[in-house]
């Protein structure tokens, strides 16, 4: 048996709860053709680079799964066919070694917790910002008007200053 991958995109007429189940149509169809699912991800929605069928979202969603080659074709004409997806592709993934998917793991797990970070930054910067907003909105209140005739005697200082140049 050959191990391969699928990424496959749904159209954005279907709702999020509605792509997971044409997601597990898909993964039937995997399983009819004699396929076994080995790993399932579901990325969301997501913007496509170009319109495709006059879609600019679609449903993101990764198989692999174990197949005997033979059995590839039937998998890829259903697929093709099948009004519930935008595009497929099919390749033959190299299977992974329990170190390597425990250090994937790892990364993956870095990388949300800097998400999760970077989003309280975030929270503080605005929570900063907004009551910098609201000080400054208070102490504009309590300054003092300053008079025009003081303005226009520091600006002629200013212009008539020798030193400017």
């Amino acid at each position: 048996m050959t191990h391969y991958e699928v990424l496959f995109i749904i159209p954005n007429r279907f709702t999020d709860d509605e792509a997971k189940t044409v997601s597990a149509n898909v993964e039937k169809i995997i399983a009819d053709g004699g396929g076994n699912v080995t790993l399932r991800e579901y990325w969301g929605k997501k913007r496509l680079a170009y319109e495709i069928k006059h879609n600019a979202f679609g449903y993101y969603s990764l198989f692999e799964f174990d197949l005997e080659g033979k059995n590839l074709a039937k998998i890829d004409t259903a697929l093709r066919l099948s009004t519930d997806v935008l595009r497929h592709q099919v390749v033959v993934k190299k299977m992974k070694s329990e170190e390597a998917l425990a250090k994937e793991a790892k990364i993956r797990a870095k990388i949300e917790s800097k998400k999760v970070a970077n989003g309280k930054k975030q929270e503080e910067k605005t929570k900063i910002s907004s009551q910098s907003s609201a000080a400054s909105k208070t102490s504009s209140k309590d300054d003092k008007r300053v008079d025009l005739k003081d303005l226009d005697e520091k600006l002629e200082g200013i212009l008539n200053a020798k030193d400017l140049i």
